[in-house]
């Protein structure tokens, strides 16, 4: 992930990262190609889908499959002129990332309200955004330069009434800061965003109880279920559980780690010192 200079509280923590070192970069340039005199520029045709992904797209998309293909040629140029997605990962959107994510949809109830953490370029949120039109969906970014990527996709896929974006970390999201009041959901998703123990206890308290945690997760996921199921528990969730999503429809399908929140447990409290009798602190 591509870091910024001017998001507001930018520092390491809950769905955030350190600060980098400018606001909008240029693609990388790819040295094999520079060697050869390739073109390296953004080019939307690089966002084309290719004719074998076709019948999956169009399972996972339907009749939303063209409003599916402007994002993906907003991701293929703006996305990599910003930062936001890498030069050679263009022409991997649809199988990589749109099909990878719609997928997910099918561990979602219909009518849910969604917030994704940590949604940099839109992954995964406003991917199922597009798949799903009966989902509320909240992307939740500290960083400005994304946000700004989202707020202008949002409005030029006309998705304004079904998918908001919120500018800050996911402890200011479930706790409300700035006068904004705390928001809460049926699901919360993530994916690239932190392991599971440190995304769990970002992302539990933005879920209501009887909510799930979708961290979309390659082959660790069962090692980091071993590793952090005990820190999940303690953080009010259910036993994680792995969910391969799509099966049948896209190959490999996508791994999915579900944690289901089922108690309510607050933030811990700092430890108070004794007092004497009067009232007086003990002296150490």
């Amino acid at each position: 992930m591509t870091h910024d200079d001017i998001t507001a509280d930018a520092v390491s923590g809950p769905g955030g990262v350190p600060p980098g070192p400018s606001a909008v970069r240029p693609a990388t340039v790819d040295a094999d190609a520079e060697s050869t005199g390739r073109d390296t520029s953004p080019s939307p045709a690089d966002a084309a889908l290719p004719p074998e992904l076709a019948p999956a797209a169009l399972t996972l998309f339907g009749d939303r499959l063209d409003l599916a293909a402007a994002y993906a040629e907003l991701l293929a140029t703006d996305g990599v002129v910003r930062g936001l997605i890498g030069p050679r990962e263009a022409p991997r959107i649809w199988d990589r990332h749109l099909l990878n994510c719609a997928a997910v949809a099918e561990r979602i109830p219909s009518g849910a309200t969604v917030l994704d953490v940590g949604s940099g370029a839109g992954l995964p949120g406003l991917v199922l955004a597009i798949a799903r039109p009966d989902l509320t969906v909240t992307l939740i970014e500290p960083l400005a330069r994304r946000t700004s990527f989202l707020i202008e996709v949002v409005e030029r896929l006309g998705l304004a009434k079904s998918v908001r974006v919120f500018r800050g970390r996911a402890d200011e999201a479930a706790s409300g800061s700035s006068g904004r009041e705390p928001i809460s959901g049926d699901v919360v998703t993530a994916r690239a965003v932190a392991p599971l123990d440190r995304l769990a206890g970002w992302s539990l308290p933005l879920a209501v109880r009887g909510g799930r945690l979708l961290a979309l997760k390659g082959s660790s996921a069962a090692a980091e279920i071993e590793e952090h199921a005990e820190v999940v528990a303690r953080l009010g969730g259910g036993e994680p559980t792995v969910q391969l999503c799509g099966v049948g429809v896209i190959d490999p399908p996508t791994t999915v780690v579900e944690i289901v929140r089922e108690r309510m447990v607050g933030p811990a409290r700092p430890a108070t010192k004794k007092r004497a009798r009067g009232g007086r602190s003990r002296r150490g």
